[in-house]
């Protein structure tokens, strides 16, 4: 079970329609396929996603980073060391979505390996979680239309609404229309992605006190730290860091200091070993917890649904499991299905998903 090398090869796959938030907008992904192969054969697979409006990566930065410093320092550990692969990698700053593309292609060899799902080395509490769909930036009737193709096509019931544009209207009158439009048969919550100030966001949430929402998710910036714990005071209902708490330390210092309720993990972001430091310390603290989507492809996702459908905490919510439906394609040899509003793990071994090599041999851009 020995690595002999790792892979990194960049795709880029466009959407449909582009993304929409108040920190960027994505119009296609230009994602990193990982691949870990060890002695036996077994190669494991996993796809980093750079948003360098988030964390600063590219696309050609992931490839150096693990070409020239993970590769090498991994070469020669077995598939279960990944805490010295993670001690390894965490020489190295920053890079999160690098360094978790690592540690899920080595559980998915693990899994191989061993002929067993991740979700069962992990957990295994279910096979299967509801899921939320994100709605990006839009008018109201748009948006209304977009939840009604993703609740008549797919079930999906739960709606993360994106929010945090001037004047604050644009954003509170789409979350009324889509409680008007469909009452209490859908749940419904916000994601500011940073883009309000303290002061605007506490009057958006009062403009929207009666809508019933689950959440409130990064409505301001977490460097405005007495802003933010001013308006984290003043919401009521269970406010959501996401791209403010990367690691465990994160967590604990917004957690601690008042700037948040309940966080985000990201298997993107923290792989399936940080994720699990991340969910231990949320479990320790007791904060709700919400599988984040950093607009993964159908790879990505089936790590989501992997790592939440292993836990008991992670999977009492919807998971944000769904925008790989507004890719144009993907790489996958079988598509993942959304079924009456869930998305079940593969039978496999494993993350149960394999890379169909026509469509990476087409979607590559490093040829």
């Amino acid at each position: 079970m020995k690595i002999t090398k790792i892979e990194a090869i960049p795709f880029a796959i466009p959407y449909r329609k582009p993304l929409r938030f108040a920190s960027g907008e994505v119009h296609t992904a230009q994602h990193v396929l990982v691949r870990v192969h060890t002695d036996d054969g077994v190669v494991g697979i996993a796809e980093a996603p750079p948003r360098p409006f988030t964390y600063g990566e590219t696309q050609a930065g992931i490839i150096a980073v693990i070409d020239q410093l993970f590769a090498p320092q991994l070469a020669g550990l077995t598939l279960l060391e990944r805490e010295t692969a993670r001690a390894l990698m965490e020489r190295t700053v920053g890079n999160p979505t690098a360094k978790a593309a690592v540690d899920m292609a080595m559980w998915d060899a693990l899994g191989k390996t061993l002929d067993l799902r991740v979700v069962d080395l992990l957990g295994a509490f279910t096979d299967r979680m509801r899921v939320s769909h994100m709605l990006g930036f839009d008018g109201p009737e748009a948006m209304v239309a977009e939840a009604e193709r993703m609740r008549e096509t797919y079930g999906i019931s739960t709606f993360k609404v994106k929010v945090g544009r001037s004047p604050i209207e644009l954003d509170t009158a789409v979350v009324r229309a889509l409680r008007e439009r469909f009452g209490a048969e859908i749940e419904l919550y916000v994601d500011g992605n940073r883009g309000w100030t303290a002061a605007e966001s506490a009057r958006a949430m009062k403009q929207m006190a009666d809508l019933d929402l689950l959440f409130a998710e990064e409505l301001n910036p977490a460097d405005d730290v007495l802003g933010r714990r001013w308006l984290v005071s003043q919401v009521d209902v269970p406010f959501i860091a996401d791209e403010s708490v990367p690691t465990a330390a994160d967590v604990t210092r917004e957690v601690l200091g008042g700037s948040a309720t309940a966080i985000s993990i990201k298997t993107a972001r923290t792989g399936f070993t940080g994720s699990q430091q991340v969910l231990h310390l949320a479990e320790g603290l007791g904060l709700e917890v919400v599988m984040g989507n950093q607009i993964d492809g159908q790879l990505g996702s089936a790590c989501s649904i992997a790592f939440g459908a292993a836990h008991r905490l992670t999977s009492r919510r919807a998971g944000e499991l769904s925008n790989f439906l507004d890719m144009a394609d993907d790489l996958l040899t079988e598509p993942l299905e959304i079924r009456d509003g869930e998305l079940a793990v593969r039978p496999g071994a494993g993350l149960g998903v394999e890379i169909d090599a026509d469509k990476l041999d087409h979607y590559r851009t490093d040829n």
